[in-house]
């Protein structure tokens, strides 16, 4: 089973949103086959922790636009690593040093990649 087309939506708003606040590096892998939690990992990098927490709102309302309310959100305190559950989509926002130490892409990335169809701002 893939990623739901709703899935799909959410992932490419959430990532376009991040790319928009200066996100970098984004990536997103289907990890239906291997979860039955969620259907996409969608991660994003931040420079700092005010970055996060831009991202971070930048994401969110793009998703309330889409109807989309995230149903857990972790790490907002710290702002290092923010976690946005959407249930069809987890969305890591995470502090450059963070992505770099826990390197999900490790973990996920012999899951299939999602084509987000965005260009990252330099």
């Amino acid at each position: 089973m893939a990623a739901t087309p709703r899935a799909l939506e959410l992932t490419r708003a959430a990532a376009a949103a991040g790319v928009e606040k200066l996100a970098t590096d984004p990536i997103a892998y289907d990890v239906s086959e291997q979860l039955a939690i969620t259907d996409v990992f969608l991660v994003l990098t931040a420079a700092n922790e005010r970055q996060v927490e831009a991202v971070v709102d930048g994401v969110e309302e793009a998703l309330r636009a889409l109807d989309a309310k995230p149903a857990r959100r972790e790490g907002a305190r710290e702002q290092r690593w923010v976690l946005l559950d959407y249930l069809d989509v987890v969305v890591h926002v995470q502090h450059a040093e963070e992505r770099t130490l826990y390197a999900l892409e490790r973990i996920w990335g012999d899951c299939p990649r999602i084509d987000l169809g965005v260009d990252e701002r330099r």
